[in-house]
This record gives C-alpha cells, sequence and structure tokens, in this order.
C-alpha cells in the first residue's frame, strides 16, 4: 500500500469515527449554567482550603460572590469539613506501607430567605496512596497533589449540584 493511500484511509476512518460520535449525542462537558445571580459562602473555618477553592471557580462563573448572606440568592452552609488520614496496610514490624485520604464536607443551601434549596447533603471523597519510608518526601509530595486533586473534584460536585438549583418562585 502506497503512503498517500494510507494517509487517505487514515483520514476517512477519523472522519467515520467523528461522524459516529456526533450521532450518538456525544458532547464535551461544558461550564455549569446558574439559575441565580449571587453566593454566600457561611460555616467553612478561617482559610479553608476548600472555600478558597470554591471562591476560586465561582469566580470563573457569572455568579457574584457576596460576603453578607442577607443580601445572597443562595447560600451555602458548610457544617462539617474534614481531612484525615488513616493507615490501610502495616508490615509484620508495624511500618505502614499504604494510607487512605479522606476528604469530607457536609453542607446545605437555602435561600436569605430561610427556603431550604438542599438539605444537609455529605460529600465523602478518598484516595488510596501507597506509602515507603525510603521516599517519604515523594509520598508527602504525593499526598499534597492527592488532597489538591480530591479538593477540586468536591468543588467540581458542588457547583454542578449548584447549576441544579432553581430559585423558588
Amino acid at each position: 500500500m502506497k503512503r498517500r493511500d494510507l494517509l487517505s484511509f487514515a483520514s476517512f476512518g477519523a472522519l467515520g469515527a467523528a461522524g459516529l460520535l456526533t450521532g450518538c449525542g456525544f458532547e464535551l462537558r461544558k461550564e455549569p449554567v446558574y439559575h441565580f445571580k449571587t453566593l454566600a459562602l457561611t460555616g467553612f473555618v478561617p482559610h479553608s482550603p476548600l472555600a478558597q477553592e470554591l471562591r476560586r471557580q465561582v469566580q470563573r462563573s457569572t455568579v457574584r460572590l457576596v460576603e453578607d448572606p442577607n443580601r445572597a440568592d443562595v447560600i451555602i452552609d458548610a457544617e462539617r469539613e474534614v481531612r484525615d488520614k488513616t493507615s490501610v496496610a502495616t508490615t509484620a514490624a508495624g511500618q505502614i506501607t499504604e494510607w487512605q485520604l479522606r476528604l469530607s464536607l457536609d453542607y446545605s443551601l437555602r435561600t436569605a430567605g430561610g427556603d431550604i434549596l438542599l438539605p444537609r447533603t455529605e460529600l465523602r471523597l478518598t484516595r488510596d496512596m501507597n506509602y515507603s519510608e525510603s521516599a517519604a518526601l515523594a509520598k508527602e509530595q504525593e499526598e499534597a497533589s492527592l488532597q489538591k486533586a480530591m479538593q477540586v473534584e468536591a468543588v467540581g460536585l458542588l457547583l454542578r449540584r449548584l447549576a441544579a438549583v432553581h430559585l423558588p418562585n
């Protein structure tokens, strides 16, 4: 087979695959569309990394963050935010070989008037991480990276839930 024929065949194959994907309704995820204009965050601990990530992501959208909950269309009440790490596996000598990282957020959504938009919801994320004493510094950096990834994922889940909220008339 000549090179030109091979390239022609490959391009027709790529066009065929693209045609199949458009026919099945596949579409990349878009930025969520919110049905409210202002948002307030309450109950987060001071300098919470999760709240900071949430603020950063909300600033990219059309929603405006307000400090006063009485002036917000929607209020996120963080009831509990916990990050922890537990050992999952150890050697016979008692050395830890695997950790489980957890991020938990309990929150509810309400309006300034007190209408409950979403009752208390639990958001739980876990990641398993192998551990070795000989690579402690690298594993520390890996843990920080996994914590950051869980934080970004939690904020993404929360924002998608916010996009499903419709204010009462």
